[in-house]
């Protein structure tokens, strides 16, 4: 049976609906207008410039679904999805473990690992370009000191997702290990304590007391490097221009090259339509399983 609203209730509830509004509006504005014109736009013959609109059903998702170059960025993404979310993940874990507690040296640490998180895509690109450089690069001394050859690592069909990876881990790391640091100093200190009266070891107090600890922090990790890395353009954009023939092209540089390149923005509707898809199922995947496995 449920209980009449009084005026004093419908009161809050008019109040909370007004602190709300202003976000309410943003979000439609921001997420919700944008999310529903590009699906509406993904069933058209829709061109950047001029007022050509054709209402053409799903047949931009059937060209996707023949079309080897979005494959071909498909399995190029899911490829570096595999290679840099779980080495983010273990890597942020490792280093916020290495750091963590008190003292000036890992202050210190903290806060250079995090520094390189606050520069933009194109300073990091600028760095790694420079140092991968096959003919005046910052390795090159090192392997002309061993006496090999110098590998062009953004030219070489082997070494180029590798080394978007490494640029990756290299920019990305810091956010990750702050917040693995947050749980971390979370984790009550009698925990530990008792551990240690129990002369346990440094393992058995990792997998007993550390990581079930921060096992939503960690779920959060995972989608968050999941969502991210799903949407990586600058890296390949600017690094190696999606080659060498085509080896690094992820589906975001596909988009926008369809987009403002070809002009065809009722196909790159698709696609952008297509990877949220992919990103949604995958997000939803690991949150499936992060809570199958609390159960």
């Amino acid at each position: 049976m449920t209980t009449p609203r009084t005026p004093a209730r419908r009161k809050e509830a008019l109040t909370a609906l007004l602190f709300l509004a202003p976000f309410l509006v943003a979000y439609g504005i921001l997420l919700v207008y944008p999310f529903f014109k590009g699906l509406w736009m993904s069933l058209h013959d829709w061109e950047l410039a001029g007022n050509f609109r054709e209402f053409v059903g799903v047949l931009n998702y059937e060209d996707l679904w023949a079309d080897p170059i979005f494959w071909k960025a498909v399995g190029n993404t899911l490829l570096f999805v595999v290679m840099t979310v779980p080495s983010m993940t273990l890597l942020a874990l490792l280093l916020a473990l290495a750091v963590n507690g008190r003292g000036r040296l890992k202050g210190i640490l903290r806060s250079i690992f995090f520094m390189s998180s606050v520069f933009s895509v194109s300073v990091v690109t600028l760095i790694w370009s420079m140092v991968l450089n096959a003919d005046n690069g910052l390795l090159v001394p090192l392997f002309r000191w061993f006496g090999a050859t110098p590998i062009n690592f953004l030219g070489n069909a082997t070494f180029a997702m590798p080394a978007l990876t490494v640029t990756t881990l290299w920019w990305g790391v810091g956010l990750p290990m702050a917040l693995f640091l947050a749980a971390l100093s979370q984790i009550p200190p009698e925990l530990y304590e008792a551990a240690e009266l129990d002369h346990a070891g440094r393992l058995t107090t990792l997998f007993r007391i550390t990581l079930p600890s921060i096992r939503n922090t960690l779920l959060l990790v995972l989608v968050l490097q999941i969502v991210g890395q799903f949407q990586i353009f600058g890296q390949p954009h600017l690094m190696t221009q999606g080659g060498p023939a085509n080896r690094t092209k992820m589906l975001v540089q596909y988009i926008y090259e369809t987009s403002f390149r070809d002009w065809q923005v009722g196909y790159a509707s698709a696609m952008a339509f297509a990877l949220f898809l992919l990103m949604l199922g995958f997000a939803m995947a690991q949150l499936w399983l992060g809570r199958r496995e609390d159960a």
